[in-house]
């Protein structure tokens, strides 16, 4: 099962729009404006129509209606590009870490929700963990420094084994 995608209400509909276009490179499949709503559907996958869904109606308070979005990136070169970004657009509050599972970084969006860009690293530790890291290091370092950290922490075994292993507890629907 993978998530197939993620509706958010906006409140600057095209700052929200500009943001994830800049910082993931969606592509906007559909997009509908109008003076009663607007709506675009933004992928960054060409066999999927729709990733992530913005609207606009979000209400006007202070409570984050959001726990987190989390996008999995395909490598750690494509995590530093995105940190990059956000460091360049002076993003605030950039929690780079890793997870020992995974390389990450939270960051908040434009309306405050929790976003999470991460790569799975080829190590499974226990949960939760999180060791802050420099994601502007050269990724021969980040690996380096990330693998002695997972060799040392509790449950330590590569991914692939604790993939067998879970794979034995899933039970069929």
């Amino acid at each position: 099962m993978e998530i197939g995608h993620v509706g958010l209400y906006v409140s600057d509909f095209d700052r929200m729009l500009a943001f994830y276009q800049r910082v993931f490179g969606l592509a906007i499949t559909d997009i509908d404006r109008s003076a009663k709503r607007s709506i675009v559907f933004l992928t960054a996958d060409p066999t999927s129509h729709h990733q992530l869904v913005l609207v606009t109606g979000r209400p006007e308070s202070e409570q984050h209606l959001v726990n987190q979005i989390s996008f999995r990136l395909k490598a750690l070169a494509e995590l530093r590009r995105v940190y990059k970004k956000l460091v360049d657009d002076g993003v605030p509050n950039l929690d780079p870490l890793t997870h020992g599972t995974a390389w990450s970084v939270y960051f908040p969006d434009p309306d405050g929700n929790r976003i999470e860009a991460y790569v799975d690293t080829p190590w499974y530790i226990t949960q939760p963990h999180r060791t802050t890291i420099d994601l502007l290091n050269s990724e021969e370092d980040i690996y380096a420094q990330t693998e002695a950290l997972c060799r040392n922490a509790s449950g330590f075994k590569p991914v692939a084994q604790w993939s067998e292993t879970t794979a034995r507890n899933i039970k069929p629907i």
